[in-house]
């Protein structure tokens, strides 16, 4: 008797194809998991180096992120959520970080946009020729640590500015002469007191060496006001004196700036500040890395856990043989293990190289879609590559032990027997655990049917999960099911058909191996895909059917500060309504299941009742018309998140985190194609980056009139183009579900491949009893179409199961599943499962019965 490393390696040596197999899933569930890994750290490792900021030493600026505390003690979590606009910090600060030792210069910075006036300005007033119109604004102290110098003039003072060379250079302006600027104080004259060389550390990151950035100062002591948060920086930037210890330095601005809110950054922190964008990007690979690069990760050893097994269990007459040998049970246990140990660790090492080219892949295409800044750079070190080998090596001794077990212990005679037919019942413990999933599945269906909002798709999560692991478990059993009901017109199919329905109702073990993966690759990809087309199906409806103006003025840099009233004054133009869309935090939930909800929110200009005339938001409880300060208007969908309504005050956080407590005075049923939240325009002054209204509603009047305002469309334009901006969301659902349903496609492929060859036995006793090689062909494709069928219903039954109580809770509506989408994925997997039988078939039947 060999030894059972010798068994293990004469066992790959003569099968080659079940090992290939085994193989091709280690290596694929490698692929998944070490991708995600390296998302993960990335999000959890990501910066970017300082541009602005890298001559300071130190820059202090108030926490970017609002916190969601549970539990107490050492028990303690803080859950933390970037704010959608910048927090401030109070100007007085910089000058108690002046007074620290070792400090040379303490600035208030300040950026904002600013507008250029329009041609009607006024006679001798110099235009500014600038792109889009806007624009950047600092307060001219920053130019002792960006490197920017006056060519000409002087630093500006009250009512005066300094603009870049290159800006001033297109208008042909010079110091002493005026321009029109509009700025959240308002349209106001300027001097021009000097042009300034844009220095260095000011042009933009991507910027490259191109032409410098249209820039411009105002005094220090106005530029606060200006932006339209008086007494309120962005950051206070401190420059140490020549010899200055960083880490002392910083030790003593914190201890000067304690109690303020201020959190003071160093080295690459310093970007952190400059570059608000990397907080959501963090959040963004951290949702892929971590929350689908968990489920990738069950999915992948799942599907690996099948194969492996699978591939034990087509070698059970070994087994037996070996037993009847003289092979005593911990011998056959180590064989196994040792087969592991020969396969896992090469098949993870080689999935991690392709695993690290598709996390770079993955992470370019976030950064050139905006979603990750260009100067964060990918992590990738050995832990998330370690852990995919071991994950693998883990799950292939886990899988391997568990299904080799019951041959290694039962008598040879009954191993010999079992061998030679397949067993009808699963183990006991096996279907009670699956019974238990689906019962699971069940009751997270109730729940995500009873609740809204992010609730209903939290619950999603669930389901999905629990039925995947339910028909993982009962597999035989299922597929016993599938075979009588799909078999049942394959008998009158003819002979072929009549012999696949027979196998495939006798083997339910190697159908449901089959049939498994093709289930779970077709529920995750339509969960997916059909959850991002019914949200986007339903919010183009309602903002079709919500928005009753007659054109809609937008422009993404925002329009002139007096948009609203010049369209008023427009001829024919009965109304005009503008709006400035942002998000605020709504705090939902109780004790440990509470969080922070992004809500979508659009500032009204006007009153309620005006709104009314060019926005119908379907209300359905209270009146817009008492809408104003301190009162708000919500979707239906976050008043049951927020279990408030109609009368009851909703605590949340402005866009720069400030904490207000409004009245809810209408709940509305049109906020996912609208905005989740509506309140006065005059709330959100001094707590957003830009003062100007994106979006103008107009009811009345003609585009001639308003052209001059921006960009004028009507209803139909401005929602296709809605659709456009949410291009983003659906590229990440479909490379999610592109990634994970490509895996589980290619982990069917991989099983259907398996079983057809081990079958040659099978189909040569069919040659020798009459069968000829075409008909035997014709079986398989039967058996392969029954597969298919069998796959694809229950796949889509999980996906109906999850999708049509989380898409009523979030849409009210019920999923909308695109004909030529499902269409396609139909014929898809009906072709690549006929593929995946039919090319081994015709290798198993080139050799002679």
């Amino acid at each position: 008797m060999r030894r059972p490393n010798g068994l293990a390696r004469e066992a790959v040596r003569f099968r080659p194809a079940s090992f290939a197999g085994t193989f091709l899933a280690l290596l694929m569930s490698a692929l998944i998991v070490s991708t995600c890994g390296i998302l993960l750290e990335t999000g959890l490792r990501a910066s970017v180096p300082p541009e602005r900021y890298a001559s300071a030493a130190v820059v202090a600026a108030a926490d970017q992120n609002e916190y969601v505390v549970t539990g107490s003690g050492e028990d303690e979590e803080r859950e933390a959520t970037p704010l959608p606009d910048t927090a401030r910090l109070d100007a007085g600060l910089a000058a108690r970080a002046a007074g620290v030792p070792g400090v040379a210069a303490a600035v208030a910075d300040v950026t904002f946009p600013v507008r250029t006036a329009h041609a009607d300005a006024g006679s001798g007033v110099r235009e500014l020729p600038v792109p889009g119109g806007v624009l950047t604004a600092h307060g001219w102290g920053a130019h002792a640590f960006t490197g920017t110098a006056l060519t000409s003039g002087s630093a500006p003072r009250a009512g005066e500015v300094v603009l870049a060379a290159g800006t001033a250079r297109a208008a042909h302006a010079a110091v002493g002469d005026t321009v029109v600027l509009e700025t959240a104080a308002g349209r106001q004259d300027f001097r021009l007191s000097g042009v300034a060389e844009v220095g260095k550390a000011d042009f933009p990151r991507d910027a490259g060496t191109g032409a410098a950035p249209d820039l411009v100062w105002f005094a220090d002591t106005r530029a606060a006001t200006l932006a339209g948060h008086p007494g309120k920086v962005d950051a206070v930037v401190v420059l140490a004196e020549r010899g200055t210890d960083t880490g002392a330095l910083a030790d003593g601005v914190a201890h000067a700036l304690a109690g303020s809110g201020a959190l003071v950054h160093t080295g690459d922190g310093r970007g952190a500040v400059e570059d608000p964008g990397l907080g959501y990007a963090k959040v963004t690979l951290f949702a892929i890395g971590g929350s689908f690069g968990g489920i990738a990760a069950l999915v992948a050893v799942f599907t690996a856990a099948g194969t492996v097994a699978l591939s034990v269990g087509q070698r059970a007459r070994e087994f037996a043989l070996l037993r009847a040998v003289g092979a005593t049970p911990r011998q056959i246990r180590r064989a196994v293990a040792c087969e592991a140990l020969l396969v896992a660790p090469l098949a993870g090492i080689l999935g991690c190289l392709p695993g690290i080219g598709l996390a770079h892949w993955w992470f370019g295409q976030l950064q050139d879609r905006g979603a990750v800044p260009h100067a964060a750079g990918l992590h990738v070190s050995a832990f998330p590559m370690l852990a995919a080998v071991v994950m693998g090596l883990l799950t292939a001794l886990g899988a391997g032990w568990i299904a080799g077990r019951r041959p290694a212990r039962i008598k040879p005679g009954q191993a010999l027997s079992e061998a030679s037919v397949e067993r009808l019942r699963p183990g006991v413990v096996r279907t009670l655990l699956g019974v238990a999933a689906l019962v699971g599945g069940s009751v997270l269906t109730g729940v995500s049917a009873g609740s809204a909002g992010d609730d209903a798709a939290g619950a999603a999560l669930g389901v999905v999960m629990c039925f995947m692991l339910a028909v993982g478990l009962l597999g035989p059993l299922v597929a016993r099911l599938c075979a009588g009901l799909f078999g049942l017109p394959l008998r009158s199919a003819g002979p072929a058909a009549g012999l696949a329905a027979a196998n495939s109702r006798v083997n339910a073990r190697r159908l449901a191996s089959a049939i498994t993966p093709i289930a779970l690759a077709v529920a995750f990809s339509s969960t997916l895909v059909f959850m991002h087309t019914s949200e986007h199906h339903a919010a183009d409806k309602q903002l079709r059917a919500g928005l009753t103006a007659e054109h809609v003025v937008s422009d993404p840099a925002g329009l002139p500060v007096d948009a609203a009233a010049r369209a008023a004054r427009a001829p024919g133009v009965d109304t005009a309504v503008g709006l400035l869309h942002t998000q605020v935090l709504v705090p939902t939930g109780s004790g440990e299941f509470q969080s922070l909800l992004g809500a979508s929110t659009q500032g009204v200009s006007t009153s309620g009742a005006d709104l009314a005339k060019v926005e119908d938001l379907d209300v359905r409880e209270g009146s817009l018309d008492r809408l104003g300060s301190g009162r708000i208007a919500v979707d239906r969908t976050l008043a049951e998140s927020a279990d408030a309504g109609v009368g009851d005050r909703l605590p949340l956080y402005l866009p720069d985190g400030t904490k207000v407590s409004p009245e809810i005075v209408a709940v509305y049923g049109r906020g996912l194609g609208l905005s989740t939240l509506t309140m006065d325009r005059a709330s959100l002054e001094g707590h957003v980056t830009s003062p100007y209204d994106d979006t103008l509603l107009v009811r009345g009047g003609s585009r001639t009139s308003l052209a001059a305002l921006g960009e004028v469309t009507d209803v139909s334009g401005y929602a296709t183009q809605q659709s456009l901006d949410a291009r983003l969301g659906a590229w990440m659902n479909n490379t999610m579900a592109a990634v994970l349903g490509g895996f589980a496609a290619v982990a069917a492929l991989n099983t259907l491949v398996m079983t057809v060859l081990d079958r040659r036995r099978e189909l040569g006793a069919l040659r020798l009893v009459g069968a000829t090689r075409r008909q035997v062909l014709a079986m398989l494709r039967w058996e392969g179409l029954l597969v298919a069928a069998a796959g694809l219903v229950l796949g889509s039954a999980i996906a109906a199961a999850t999708l049509i109580p989380m898409i009523d809770g979030v849409t009210g509506d019920a999923p909308y599943v695109p004909p030529s989408m499902f269409g396609a994925l139909t014929l898809a997997t009906g072709t690549l499962t006929l593929l995946a039988v039919t090319l081994p078939g015709r290798a198993a039947l080139r050799r002679r019965p």
